[in-house]
């Protein structure tokens, strides 16, 4: 039975995010941990009438609380690079490669002995927590690219399938070629290029290579990403023992609908995650 596109993109979702794809605090006190006592040497500085010799003693006698510097500023490096009309320097927070005296230029003129001395923060352990958990917000994309790659694998297992049994993640295409004997050439352009998927799930008379994607917002990408996959979608047709099936969803589509729909027309196992609350993977 022929579907129809307008209502299966209706039940698409604007978000398929997990608790823990905002923050992830097992990471940020384990980074703070790790600074910990030097954190705490640099404590003293708060408040410090005489900030700027106690600093250049506490780098001569804890050298290694120059790799704390970094993180203060939001930055997650070794060296940092500054310059004005005195000049250029790349500072090293590893060990000092330029006088201490250079050092204090670089607490004063970036504003850390102000924070410091000033009372701006009255702990760097909690200060420190706050940073990292501004940097970790730069890890949802990293997170958030594999929600949907976990929410797929979830109904891999619901219907009944074993991990490196019959089914399997992240597989090239000569590795399904090594196991199974199948020739997807006209997936790779004869061996020229070489295709990932996302899973490999194994029946008794068909290997399905699986994608699995959500795009909450849209963008050039997504038009892409529909053209490939129908491309796929069509080299794979003429292959005996062997199906492509894509997973996607998301509002982004709702921008880029045309390219979704071209491909959709096509392709016959491409699927959203109502799809996947309604079995269709116990149907393969």
């Amino acid at each position: 039975m022929k579907r129809n596109f307008d209502k299966w993109l209706e039940n698409f979702r604007s978000s398929i995010a997990t608790y823990d794809y905002y923050t992830d605090f097992e990471k940020i006190y384990k980074n703070v941990d790790s600074l910990k006592i030097e954190l705490n040497i640099l404590n003293s500085l708060i408040g410090s009438e005489n900030i700027e010799s106690e600093f250049e003693n506490i780098i001569t006698k804890y050298p290694e609380t120059l790799k704390c510097i970094p993180l203060l500023l939001a930055v997650r490096a070794n060296e940092i690079y500054a310059a004005d009309n005195t000049g250029e320097f790349t500072y090293n927070f590893t060990k000092l490669n330029y006088s201490a005296e250079q050092y204090k230029i670089f607490m004063r003129k970036t504003g850390l002995f102000d924070l410091l001395q000033n009372h701006l923060v009255s702990n760097l352990l909690d200060y420190a927590t706050g940073i990292e958990t501004g940097l970790d917000s730069n890890g949802r994309k990293n997170r958030g690219g594999h929600l949907m790659e976990d929410l797929v694998e979830s109904y891999i297992i619901k219907a009944g399938f074993i991990k490196n049994k019959t089914y399997f993640k992240e597989m090239y295409i000569h590795q399904i070629t090594e196991k199974w004997g199948i020739d997807l050439s006209a997936v790779s352009n004869k061996g020229k290029s070489e295709k990932r998927f996302d899973f490999v799930i194994k029946t008794d008379n068909m290997i399905y290579g699986v994608e699995a994607n959500f795009y909450a917002s849209g963008g050039s990408k997504l038009n892409e990403t529909a053209r490939s996959y129908k491309q796929i979608s069509q080299e794979t047709d003429a292959i005996d023992g062997f199906t492509f099936i894509w997973f996607t969803d998301g509002n982004g589509w709702k921008s880029a609908r045309h390219n979704l729909e071209e491909t959709f027309d096509v392709m016959e196992h491409i699927y959203s995650i109502d799809d996947l609350e309604k079995g269709i993977l116990s149907q393969i």
